[in-house]
């Protein structure tokens, strides 16, 4: 820029006035570099300067040495912005620090092998650059079977994720204790109902996968996706869906317990409402069980990815809303 501009000024001589657009180089340098770089060009700039000043005796009158005092003056403010600007990314390395250490210790990484089911899992988040949100997952190896949850937490921000924790942990002590899965459910309830305020509440599935069967409660959440090994899927849902977790003022709460065969080669897929709704261009919602096909990669993990690049290309730009798939396979 700054050469283009002295090459310009030298053939067509002073009377055009192109001088003072020299001081775009340091103006533009804090974009991309530091400050010593920011002081380099703006040192090139100040001799660029002077030496067309002399080239064009303007010395002799004060645009010379207003353009000369621009230079200096756009550096100074140029090493400024780079002091704010490398302030403000260790500001946010130091956030994105904090929101992993977060996330290792809310959604832990859930096992690859649990019992007789292989476990994959995908988050995405709809705020930019965000590691966390308001949705949820878990998988518990406990006695009595593998026992999972996942969850869609009202609303987004500090709030959804300290409300997901507070299921987290509920849900990651009831399932090693109970006996059985509704008791897990009555007491993740109860939990929820002392530790909720107002009108917050949370949307959840939980799944027990024990002798060849998976026992679900649903609280106001999708259907899961149970695709059998031969192709087929199917969603299946309860005579009557439970009011979401922490509504519990408003009528009834608990849930009841239906089954499904679960075979070897048969696979689960558990999810949030970000990925049905999420729409393409034309509003059109994300059709997940013509989808169940795009699940027959060996390794679930990169069965998972190919589902996940299928939703993105679905939407063709961000999300709107978090999206969590879980995803189980029986080996």
């Amino acid at each position: 820029m700054m050469a283009a501009v002295t090459v310009v000024d030298v053939a067509t001589g002073p009377a055009v006035g192109l001088l003072p657009l020299v001081s775009l180089g340091p103006a533009f340098a804090p974009l991309v570099g530091g400050w010593r770089r920011t002081l380099g060009v703006g040192v090139i700039a100040l001799l660029l300067t002077v030496g067309l000043s002399v080239y064009n005796d303007l010395f002799d009158a004060a645009r010379g040495y207003v353009s000369t005092a621009s230079v200096i003056g756009v550096t100074a403010a140029g090493l400024v912005a780079v002091s704010m600007r490398q302030k403000r990314e260790a500001e946010l390395a130091s956030v994105r620090s904090i929101a992993e250490a977060a996330q290792r210790v809310l959604l832990k990484p859930v096992p690859r092998l649990a019992g007789q089911l292989r476990a994959a899992v995908s988050y995405m988040s709809a705020v930019a650059e965000a590691r966390i949100g308001g949705d949820l997952y878990e998988v518990v190896a406990a006695p009595q079977g593998v026992r999972v949850i996942v969850g869609d937490v009202q609303g987004k921000g500090l709030d959804a994720v300290e409300t997901a924790a507070i299921v987290l942990g509920a849900f990651r002590e009831a399932a090693l204790d109970e006996a059985d899965l509704t008791q897990v459910g009555c007491r993740l309830a109860r939990s929820v109902d002392r530790q909720l305020e107002g009108e917050k509440f949370v949307t959840a599935i939980l799944a027990e996968v024990r002798d060849r069967e998976v026992t679900f409660l649903n609280y106001g959440h999708p259907a899961p996706l149970l695709i059998r090994a031969d192709g087929s899927a199917t969603l299946p849902e309860p005579a009557v869906y439970a009011l979401p977790l922490g509504l519990s003022a408003h009528g009834p709460s608990e849930a009841e317990p239906f089954q499904a065969d679960f075979h070897p080669g048969d696979q689960l897929l558990l999810y949030t409402d970000g990925v049905t709704e999420a729409r393409d261009g034309e509003g059109q919602f994300y059709p997940l069980a013509d989808r169940a096909p795009l699940l027959k990669e060996r390794d679930p993990e990169a069965a998972l990815e190919t589902l996940r690049q299928d939703l993105l290309q679905h939407v063709g730009g961000p999300l709107q809303d978090d999206a969590a798939m879980l995803l189980l396979r029986y080996r």
